[in-house]
């Protein structure tokens, strides 16, 4: 099969390869994923050993188009590093936090882009401060090293995880703990409410928000209702229930999950479904 065209969690031939873990195989807060594996070359990576606490895997895009695509993205609770390389133009890095919007952009041309998606609460030993103050923020980002997005799909993985590894991250026990606490949300589709998650850990809501503050960037009740908006979207492709959906996700009603998912999305979800069909 062309990778070109294979689904981002398709078997990848660097999978079995030493040293780099199975990335994640879901393709949550892509919107249409299908039309975006048409138009472009996505695949994702894991990152070298040591990266591994941190770094959820890496993802790398390259197009060449007859006519410019848009493409939307409800972002994870996660940072991202991303360098990006347009047409000619010189190659250029941004350091990007947790997204609260819908995220769209316009691609052209030809170009290519290696992004580091770190774990959620897996950026505060490279960033050293609270996460939060980069949510919602794009800044530049600087580094001594060549050219990342040059060279076969192993030359770029291991150019990432030449940036990262001189930023010398710090050990810090914490960043396990944020990263297992944003784990059961996102895998636990019964986690609805930051007071039950809180009491069910073993602390106090207030220690958890502390947490998620300093090292996640955003307050667990807003991961929480991310994942479950996440869950909404791809669900909205198979025609479900909505009253019944609604109350699975923790809405006290239909209309409420509705206003959600068009606030999150721009349209209410039944019209997402039409669209993708």
């Amino acid at each position: 099969m062309d990778r070109r065209h294979a689904d981002p969690g398709a078997e990848d031939p660097r999978a079995d390869k030493p040293g780099r873990d199975e990335p994640r195989r879901d393709t949550r807060g892509i919107l249409d994923p299908a039309r975006l594996l048409r138009r472009v070359r996505f695949r994702r990576h894991g990152p070298a050993p040591a990266l591994r606490p941190y770094v959820e895997h890496y993802w790398l895009i390259d197009w060449d188009l007859d006519e410019p695509f848009a493409q939307h993205v409800l972002p994870h609770p996660a940072v991202n590093l991303v360098f990006q390389r347009y047409h000619d133009q010189p190659e250029f890095a941004e350091l990007a936090g947790v997204g609260r919007r819908l995220f769209s952009i316009e691609l052209d041309s030809t170009g290519r882009v290696c992004g580091v998606q770190f774990r959620p609460g897996g950026f505060r030993p490279f960033w050293r401060r609270s996460v939060s103050t980069l949510t919602g923020r794009q800044i530049p980002f600087r580094t001594d090293a060549g050219p990342v997005c040059a060279g076969t799909d192993d030359e770029r993985c291991r150019a990432l995880d030449a940036v990262l590894t001189g930023l010398d991250p710090r050990p810090d026990p914490a960043v396990a703990e944020a990263v297992r606490l944003v784990e059961l949300i996102r895998r636990d589709r019964t986690v609805l409410r930051v007071e039950e998650f809180a009491r069910g850990q073993g602390v106090s809501v207030r220690t958890l928000q502390r947490l998620f503050t300093e090292y996640v960037g955003v307050s667990p009740k807003w991961v929480i209702l991310r994942y479950r908006l996440h869950e909404a979207i791809e669900r909205a492709t198979d025609s479900p229930d909505w009253a019944g959906l609604a109350a699975d996700l923790g809405y006290s009603d239909q209309a409420h999950l509705i206003r959600d998912v068009r606030s999150a999305i721009g349209l209410p979800p039944a019209a997402y479904a039409r669209g993708l069909a």
